[in-house]
């Protein structure tokens, strides 16, 4: 992360309403004081933590007891029972919101769960319709989102018995409302990198805007538990102004299985009155805006997904695909099976004049696919072996084939700059002063996230321009 010693100025007022029911009711459901140092407030990013007094570095500003969090132990016995063992705690979880949801007022968990976000206040882009994906087509987001969505679908119609079958917990309630339900978990236990852990109180912010990372949270060491819990920090998504700011990233959180307890240590000092922000972890816009909805502009952590495939008409399409498995150059999402043409690539975010932000595995998987012979590809297993292992891991002997290697990547950079160029001037001709709320936010994400692309795709072209030219020489 990048350091900065700037203080963020935000005013905020209190909002009695919400806080006059929500706090007293946190301390009595933890049984204690859940935290001297905090007091929630409003600012103009929505719901949001306040330093109470002086904080410094190193301060445990927030402790969360297991009885504060709402677990997927906690649905009803019944409808478990009906559900089966087939399914993961997270859909558990998401039912769970649900079935507190209909309860209204009648449910325990009331305060907390009337300060859940709605589903206009979130822009994860699971939660887009299929015209407000169209805005972003044309990077592989909109696939990623797609498969996201079909996951989740799949789940639903699995469960829709369930649903049927008690309507006194589960009347009414929709494919978006599931998804909503399912998104509010999923969502928050991404932030923390838990796998099958913690959903966090955070949500129960607006996730409008950005916020810097000032607060240390949780680690995946909570996932030792085996249960999903929704805790305090949901209530304060957070949404960040630009830039990541360094923390200790040492795991805050403690627990045993019979003795659970989460904390929040701060990484910075606060005066009275100054919010506070959550830490997200060190990722990408493709995954923020997936999983969280939201961005940082120009975000030194920002990649582009790029797609390469070996086409089918060419001759030695098997033997290239077998050569490519058996030396596993992959990326991101890797060969599910030998015969599979293609694969997705992380073009990273690179101010460098090395090239670094062009991968190697993407590299090596260009100059794989312009061997035209088998004797060339023949040629790279040996070299391979000669050197460390790795399949066309170095620049090829043969220059030219370098330089059509290369070539090759440039044709497919600018073939995604010129389609996200034409995608972001039909958002311009699309924009409109009348639009707000949701759909100006979410045009102004889509037009943020092909900017954003626009960027790195063009640096890697004036590296690969650049890198052609020391190959004349």
């Amino acid at each position: 992360m990048s350091t900065s010693s700037q203080k963020h100025q935000v005013p905020h007022s209190v909002d009695e309403e919400e806080c006059s029911h929500l706090l007293p009711w946190l301390r009595r459901k933890a049984g204690a004081e859940i935290s001297s140092h905090l007091t929630i407030g409003k600012s103009v990013y929505g719901r949001s933590l306040f330093a109470s007094k002086p904080i410094q570095a190193g301060d445990c500003i927030l402790k969360i007891p297991r009885s504060a969090h709402l677990t997927a132990d906690s649905l009803h016995p019944s409808v478990s029972s009906l559900l089966g063992e087939g399914f993961a705690d997270d859909v558990k979880l998401a039912l769970v919101v649900l079935q507190h949801q209909k309860l209204g007022q009648a449910s325990e968990w009331a305060p907390y769960i009337s300060c859940l976000p709605r589903v206009e206040e979130m822009h994860s882009t699971m939660l887009w319709s299929d015209e407000e994906l169209e805005m972003i087509k044309t990077s592989l987001l909109y696939d990623a989102t797609l498969e996201r969505k079909a996951h989740i679908e799949k789940i639903y119609l699995s469960i829709k018995h369930v649903l049927d079958r008690f309507p006194e917990y589960f009347e009414d309630v929709t494919l978006d409302k599931f998804k909503h339900a399912y998104n509010l978990e999923y969502w928050s236990n991404l932030e923390l990198g838990v796998t099958e852990g913690v959903v966090q109180w955070s949500d129960l912010a607006c996730c409008n805007y950005f916020k810097p990372a000032f607060l240390t949270s949780a680690s995946a060491l909570v996932t030792k538990c085996n249960r999903l819990m929704l805790a305090f920090t949901s209530m304060f998504k957070a949404v960040a102004l630009a830039k990541f700011t360094a923390v200790d990233s040492n795991s805050s959180v403690t627990h045993t299985l019979d003795d659970f307890e989460q904390q929040f240590i701060a990484g910075k000092n606060y005066a009275p009155g100054d919010e506070v922000f959550i830490r997200y972890l060190d990722v990408s816009n493709f995954e923020l805006l997936l999983q969280y909805g939201f961005m940082i502009p120009f975000s030194e952590y920002d990649t582009v997904l790029v797609e390469i495939t070996v086409p089918q008409h060419d001759h030695l399409r098997a033997l290239k695909l077998d050569l490519l498995y058996r030396h596993s150059i992959q990326g991101r999402m890797g060969f599910k099976k030998p015969n599979s043409c293609r694969n997705y690539f992380i073009l990273e975010n690179d101010n460098s004049s090395e090239g670094w932000g062009i991968s190697i595995p993407l590299r090596a998987f260009a100059r794989v696919l312009c061997c035209t012979s088998p004797q060339e590809l023949q040629q790279l297993v040996m070299e391979a072996t000669e050197d460390d292992g790795h399949l066309a891991r170095y620049p090829l002997k043969n220059k030219e084939r370098e330089m059509e290697a290369h070539r090759f990547l440039h044709l497919r950079f600018d073939d995604m700059i010129e389609n996200h160029r034409a995608a972001l001037e039909s958002l311009t001709r699309a924009a409109s002063p009348t639009l707000s709320g949701k759909c100006a936010r979410r045009m102004q994400l889509a037009r943020d996230l092909l900017t954003s692309d626009l960027q790195i795709l063009r640096s890697a072209t004036a590296w690969l321009k650049n890198y052609s030219e020391t190959l004349k020489v």
